[in-house]
């Protein structure tokens, strides 16, 4: 079994985390099954938010009363002391748990620094203070806030995502926390799902001692691939390097990773999606990808307005509308044929 350990933080977990977002689109009954069956299975770091709705509430459900070797990491997107405490109160509540382990701010654009007028850093060190949270965590998509919380040294982990489609700047960064003893959540580990090879995923990331991956997870077909890992994870073989030198080159570059930052749009563009359809109904095709509902979802994009607001609210400083045009073309071109 691989093990990794958070930085200075002395938490100690299989190589396995378990991203609780996607756990908010299924029933209670199938997400306690699925953490349970996760955690049977030797995988014992959660990784949940309080804007992954009733994320929170199902872990709560699954593992009430027997929190015992296990840890949890949640977030907060509050820019706001008043915020900040609203945020952690509701999910120790819905957790059913007196304490994180690790508590994190949500992809700010900024990175929290005491005196820095926001007061949210002191509402980490208070609440720590308090035992309801044992270290301070930070996430973020942007490259510039994820080094500064390095080099501040205020931070005992950075959750950013990594995957084998990263640039040398992110494997820079992913090197930078490991000098700093600063642990490493990686996230978006199979780049929203365009990364369809989960062996070569974890196998890439296995080189990286000090990174835990989180994977979101959703159906247990999925999870059974992550768990058939813990005692026979996947070497980096000559087959599944092809796999990877294939996906860099087809994917690398500009793609959209289905972050959601750029949301809401104000024409209900559901940007997150469509600026990716063309890679997703390739990659991964799915009668779902054609249905009515989502081709209306695709022809919303010609009514962009055009404001900008998604282009400059992007972490990978995609041009947005742009990308949503040349899928939606292509996306229209595909229907006509129905070829892919």
């Amino acid at each position: 079994m691989e093990k990794v350990t958070l930085g200075k933080t002395g938490i100690n977990v299989n190589k396995n985390g378990f991203g609780a977002l996607p756990i908010q689109r299924i029933s209670d009954e199938d997400a306690v099954f699925l953490l349970r069956k996760a955690h049977d299975n030797g995988i014992t770091f959660f990784d949940t938010a309080r804007a992954y709705t009733d994320s929170e509430h199902k872990l709560g459900l699954a593992f009430h009363g027997c929190w015992d070797g296990i840890y949890v990491s949640s977030k907060t997107a509050s820019v706001t002391p008043e915020g900040f405490w609203k945020d952690l109160e509701i999910s120790l509540a819905q957790l059913q748990r007196d304490y994180l382990d690790v508590y994190q701010f949500h992809n700010p654009a900024f990175c929290p620094k005491p005196g820095d007028g926001s007061g949210l850093y002191e509402c980490m060190l208070e609440a720590k203070e308090q035992g309801k949270i044992k270290h301070i965590g930070i996430t973020n998509h942007r490259l510039a806030v994820a080094e500064e919380a390095v080099e501040s040294g205020l931070y005992d982990t950075l959750q950013f995502p990594f995957s084998y489609l990263s640039s040398d700047k992110e494997l820079e960064l992913v090197e930078k926390c490991r000098k700093s003893e600063m642990g490493f959540i990686a996230m978006k580990a199979l780049s929203g799902g365009l990364i369809n090879n989960s062996a070569a995923a974890y196998a890439y990331l296995s080189q990286f001692p000090h990174v835990l991956p989180i994977w979101g997870v959703q159906r247990e077909k999925e999870l059974d691939e992550f768990i058939s890992y813990v005692d026979n994870p996947p070497a980096l073989t000559q087959e599944l390097h092809d796999v990877i030198t294939h996906d860099r080159q087809e994917l690398q570059g500009e793609f959209c990773r289905g972050c959601g930052y750029c949301m809401p749009c104000p024409a209900g563009i559901e940007i997150n999606n469509c600026a990716r359809m063309s890679l997703l109904i390739r990659r991964s095709p799915s009668a779902a990808q054609l249905t009515a509902q989502m081709q209306e979802k695709m022809m919303q994009i010609e009514k962009c307005l055009h404001c900008g607001k998604c282009k400059s609210k992007c972490p990978y400083n995609l041009d947005t509308p742009a990308l949503l045009e040349r899928n939606l073309k292509d996306y229209k071109e595909i229907l006509a044929g129905k070829a892919y």
